[in-house]
């Protein structure tokens, strides 16, 4: 009920619509059981008898149609008494089922509002993690919480909730009608009423656990969609199509054998419910027909017909009831799931400070950083360096030495967990994120293109900064302009998702431009160069020479034809830097870097430098 009860905060902005709907919601209540009680003088005016019975005759209810309507219904011809009750129970109904309208329509209002602030509050949440989050947690999971999960919560919030308490209001109106016409056969049905909702509990504890386990195995099904379309060329390359359809179906079924395993248990309800209900009405037929016949019958025979005519459309909410806890636990395990998200901390935080990183203006310092993931092993230990305002630091090493987690460590997607780093001698973790991050460009080897236009795509954060001459220029200067130019609409063609209509270079060539439209002080190059072509690769070092004017760069490269005029070279390896220097310096020493240099070009080193 704790995290119920947290989900019910969606719902908090809205409850005073969600109220009004509950309360036309209990007016209809109200006359769905005036409507019902009409049959009594109804009954009477069609056997040619008054409508309503002299004071002393009456029950309460009689004497509550007395005081509603009674000068409508009190005729004394049974004609006219017939016509004026048909006619209020046609106002009734009418007035009714307006309400039901209004109130469903406000529900609904509600209902998607939530939603839709349940999954803005998701998306933002989401915005704010670390990587490797995401990293440990699939896509297809979060695609699941995000719009399955959060419709299904939905339910719990708004309609079931709504539902819940009209029923509530719905049976204690009956009640209180039943009561008025027998209380005895009213006690009756409240003596067993309790055992329907008895018999249901062990189902709703077994719903639980099945619902919980049913929504996982849905989101690994989102994700293995998810994977084969994002890798269908793969796919088809090495004729695989077999295996993911097996890989597929076997998360299909297991899916599958976990909604039959919940219906097996949810279904049962409904025949419980309704066989425990017979067995009410036919103990109440049988008591209420020896109340209303022989001498001094307690009830009169049209008096017990409206009770049962009651007691049966009484039969409804608790049948709702009944079934409640099994539909809740679903919606509630959802919403769990979604908690589950927005349980886990933000990046920002974990020690985000409230100052504006003004610019850089001297360096920026690795002062004994160290790393590692949430209880893994070390990445990086002791690693010291500077690099001077419009320095070129190249970050050399083997796979899996740290390269990318260093400069990770930067723009803050990760935080060191020991050490500092320093922008001109303030702890980065002083900054605000957005303020640090707007110094910073970074073009990486997985160029990530948006389903939007080219313009969009090289503004990207940032499009009502930028006017449509300053986006040409950055194209310009990225050598992407010429490419852009004989697209079918230019700078507005929409390159379609992950801009797969676009060649790996030229996909890059716009996150070049990107970035120089950005034009960071700060610049960091993740391999940006090492899927390419030769012609390819010639135009992005031509754009990347360009972007590299004026600003301190981190590079990362395997081709150390690339950083050879690097100002610094840190040569890493398991974690910690083992050389750094200048390119003919790290030559001359002969160590890890001159061994990663004659791997590339054999053992007599290039361009004239002296081993």
């Amino acid at each position: 009920m704790r995290r119920y009860r947290r989900l019910l905060g969606f719902l908090r902005p809205y409850a005073g619509l969600f109220f009004a709907g509950l309360l036309a919601a209990v007016v209809t209540s109200i006359l769905d059981g005036f409507s019902f009680v009409l049959i009594i003088p109804f009954l009477r005016a069609i056997f040619g008898e008054t409508a309503l019975l002299p004071a002393a005759g009456q029950n309460n209810v009689e004497r509550l149609l007395g005081w509603a309507v009674g000068g409508l219904i009190a005729r004394p011809s049974p004609q006219e008494a017939f016509r004026n009750v048909a006619l209020v129970i046609l106002g009734t109904v009418t007035v009714k089922n307006l309400l039901l309208y209004v109130s469903r329509l406000w529900s609904a209002i509600v209902q998607e509002n939530t939603v839709r602030d349940m999954r803005m509050a998701l998306y933002a949440h989401l915005q704010g993690m670390r990587l490797d989050y995401f990293q440990r947690t699939r896509g297809g999971q979060l695609l699941t919480r995000m719009l399955a999960d959060t419709e299904q919560a939905k339910s719990a919030l708004g309609d079931q909730a709504a539902s819940l308490l009209q029923s509530v209001a719905t049976i204690t109106v009956y009640l209180l009608i039943l009561l008025s016409l027998s209380w005895r056969l009213t006690i009756l049905s409240l003596v067993l009423a309790p055992l329907l909702i008895l018999s249901l509990r062990p189902l709703v504890r077994r719903l639980r656990r099945d619902y919980r386990e049913t929504l996982h195995d849905r989101g690994e099904l989102t994700s293995l969609m998810q994977e084969t379309v994002a890798g269908v060329r793969l796919v088809k390359a090495y004729a695989a199509e077999g295996y993911e359809r097996g890989r597929f179906g076997r998360a299909a079924d297991r899916y599958a054998r976990g909604i039959v395993k919940i219906q097996r248990s949810a279904l049962l309800s409904a025949p419980i419910s309704e066989t425990f209900g017979a067995l009410v009405v036919v103990i109440l037929l049988w008591v209420g027909v020896n109340l209303s016949i022989g001498p001094g019958a307690e009830l009169r025979p049209e008096s017990f017909i409206a009770f049962l005519f009651v007691a049966l459309r009484m039969m409804a909410p608790l049948k709702f009831l009944a079934n409640f806890p099994a539909q809740f636990q679903q919606a509630v395990s959802a919403g769990e799931r979604v908690l589950e998200v927005l349980d886990e901390p933000p990046h920002e935080a974990r020690a985000s400070g409230s100052a504006a990183a003004p610019g850089l203006e001297r360096a920026i310092e690795f002062r004994g950083v160290g790393f590692h993931y949430d209880g893994g092993v070390a990445v990086l230990e002791e690693v010291s360096f500077t690099a001077r305002k419009g320095d070129i630091v190249a970050i050399v090493g083997p796979s899996g030495a740290g390269k990318s987690t260093l400069v990770d460590l930067i723009p803050r997607f990760y935080d060191p967990s020991g050490g500092a780093i320093l922008l001109d001698g303030r702890d980065l973790r002083e900054f605000t994120l957005p303020s640090l991050r707007r110094l910073m460009g970074i073009v990486s080897q997985e160029t990530v293109i948006f389903n939007d236009t080219v313009r969009a795509n090289v503004a990207y954060g940032a499009l009502d900064r930028f006017d449509p001459a300053a986006i040409e220029a950055a194209a310009r200067a990225a050598n992407a302009h010429g490419f852009i130019a004989q697209l079918p609409l230019g700078y507005d063609t929409m390159l379609g998702e992950r801009g797969t209509r676009l060649s790996g270079g030229e996909r890059q060539r716009i996150a070049i431009a990107r970035a120089l439209l950005r034009d960071p002080p700060i610049l960091i190059l993740d391999e940006a160069t090492s899927a390419l072509d030769t012609e390819s690769e010639r135009l992005v070092q031509e754009a990347i020479d360009r972007l590299l004017r004026g600003r301190t760069v981190f590079v990362i490269a395997h081709r150390l034809s690339t950083v050879q005029h690097a100002k610094q070279i840190l040569v890493l390896e398991r974690g910690r830097i083992v050389e750094h220097g200048r390119h003919e310096e790290l030559l001359a020493a002969g160590g890890t870097y001159r061994r990663l240099y004659e791997l590339q070009f054999g053992a007599e080193p290039r361009h004239g430098l002296a081993p």
